[in-house]
């Protein structure tokens, strides 16, 4: 009899003996409307090279979330990981810290 397949530890982010760690990032959640995916925008510092200032520079992934557990503004790790899709090739590793989410419409009440 044929053994069922196992899950692999590489999608979620595990090292597997004999492979190089995978690179993480830490980002906060953008956007969590797709389904089983997360937008994260993740931030660095760097130096202008002309003037010297130091600039903040952003970068949006797009990163695989099996349970869609993130929310908006939540802080997670996101690890490198083979092509889901066109566009996907990060994993969330993580939920760091939970965020405040997407703030709420107020609405006027009538005199």
């Amino acid at each position: 009899m044929a053994e069922q397949a196992k899950v692999q530890p590489a999608l979620l982010g595990a090292n597997v003996p004999g492979r190089k760690p995978r690179r993480t990032l830490t980002g906060t959640v953008v956007s969590n409307r797709m389904q089983k995916t997360a937008v994260v925008k993740v931030e660095r510092l760097t130096r202008d090279r002309l003037y010297g200032r130091t600039v903040r520079v952003s970068k949006k992934f797009k990163a695989h979330d099996e349970l869609n557990r993130c929310e908006v503004g939540d802080t997670v790790v996101i690890a490198e990981s083979r092509p889901i899709s066109k566009d996907k090739h990060w994993v969330v590793q993580s939920i760091t810290r939970r965020g405040t989410g997407e703030p709420i419409q107020l609405q006027e009440i009538p005199e």
